[in-house]
């Protein structure tokens, strides 16, 4: 699960530029309004050797493949028959953000535990950073960007003084980062 903010354009793009067609499958928090997460996508989708898509309602993860969160909506992953799945579970703000990282995070560290990868990049405030403690609390690997690669060095702040970050790295860095911990 990756979320970011404020440059995080920029910051996913290089996470995902750099992922192998067989990167395990990710779903993906930008702070973006609502109808402008489709285009994003699909931009992401060129410069990736991973399928890149808008998360539709229900759709099952899958190795090699990324699910961006529409705009306006909160996005969770959920289990059934033991897979994972991206579902839409409201529209109201969680700090002040919809979709929130913390809504995507929180989920994850309860149906995913020590199965789950969390990824904080670039952002202002803290919208993720509680929600990536708990990932790593249930044994989750967590990443949070280098100070020096952000553009707005406040979500992976925060995490990093709430003690949720076992690694730190530039995006471009995040997939070998997780390769080499798996």
């Amino acid at each position: 699960a990756i979320g970011a903010s404020t440059g995080g354009t920029e910051a996913i793009r290089l996470v995902l530029a750099n992922a192998p067609s067989d990167f395990p499958p990710t779903v993906i928090v930008q702070h973006m309004p609502e109808g402008f997460t489709y285009s994003f996508a699909a931009r992401l989708n060129d410069f990736s050797q991973m399928r890149i898509s808008e998360a539709a309602d229900g759709e099952w993860l899958e190795v090699g493949k990324g699910l961006l969160a529409r705009g306006g909506v909160q996005m969770a992953v959920h289990t059934l028959g033991g897979r994972f799945r991206a579902a839409y579970v409201g529209t109201e703000p969680v700090n002040r953000h919809c979709p929130s990282v913390d809504v995507l995070f929180h989920s994850v560290a309860r149906v995913a535990g020590r199965r789950g990868i969390g990824v904080l990049l670039t952002g202002m405030g803290a919208d993720g950073a509680r929600g990536l403690l708990a990932m790593r609390e249930r044994g989750a690997l967590t990443i949070t960007q280098t100070k020096e690669s952000c553009v707005v060095y406040g979500m992976p702040k925060v995490a990093a003084d709430l003690g949720a970050a076992q690694y730190r790295c530039a995006p471009a860095d995040v997939p070998r980062t997780i390769i080499q911990a798996l």
